[in-house]
């Protein structure tokens, strides 16, 4: 495998895959980025364990893969402090994953970050946002990395993207997270500044 490889974070629970058709669309979208023509059907390769559940990583390129299933152990997330970052970059869902860690590090007491980019909020380190604003619950239109369950809850209409900045959160009622293992989780405290 190359050096730049690609993952897909797939939830399995008791050797069923969850919304493989959005880790599927988004793992041709980045193979196309790449110019690469190779097709991996995820529903044939993918066999979960039978029983429990569990973080699959579907590691990748642009000519082979591997897969690995790890035990899920959920990371609780109740307080994300603002971090502003005019450099950071993360368009497809690469392996390395430096510039996103070292802004992790700058955490302090709080459980993960929350990045902005040229004054518009953007993600966590390792998943989408959402504020419920108005009684909405809204994402940010241009986040770093386009997420699957973010791309669920907009097609299920429960999500409404929208260009966020830190204006926003003055109006704030609620803070969400979202990826492809936790789901839709609130956050207890909040955002810091």
């Amino acid at each position: 495998m190359k050096p730049d490889l690609l993952f897909e974070t797939i939830r399995c629970e008791d050797g069923l895959a969850a919304h493989l058709d959005y880790h599927q669309k988004r793992l041709v979208s980045s193979l196309q980025c790449l110019g690469s023509k190779t097709h991996f059907d995820l529903d044939k390769l993918l066999i979960p364990p039978p029983h429990g559940l569990y973080r699959c990583r579907f590691i990748y390129d642009t000519d082979s893969y591997r897969i690995e299933y790890h035990p899920y152990l959920p990371r609780t997330i109740n307080s994300l402090r603002l971090i502003t970052n005019e450099t950071v970059h993360y368009p497809l869902k690469y392996t390395h994953r430096d510039e996103l860690n070292a802004l992790f590090e700058r955490r302090g007491t709080c459980d993960d970050v929350l990045i902005v980019k040229d004054g518009i909020l953007k993600d966590t380190t390792i998943a989408n946002i959402a504020l419920k604003i108005n009684g909405q619950w809204i994402t940010p239109q241009t986040p770093l990395l386009y997420g699957t369950t973010r791309a669920r809850l907009i097609d299920e209409g429960f999500l409404k993207p929208a260009i966020l900045t830190t204006d926003d959160l003055s109006h704030t009622q609620k803070v969400a997270i979202m990826n492809a293992m936790v789901g839709f989780v609130e956050i207890e405290n909040g955002i810091i500044t």
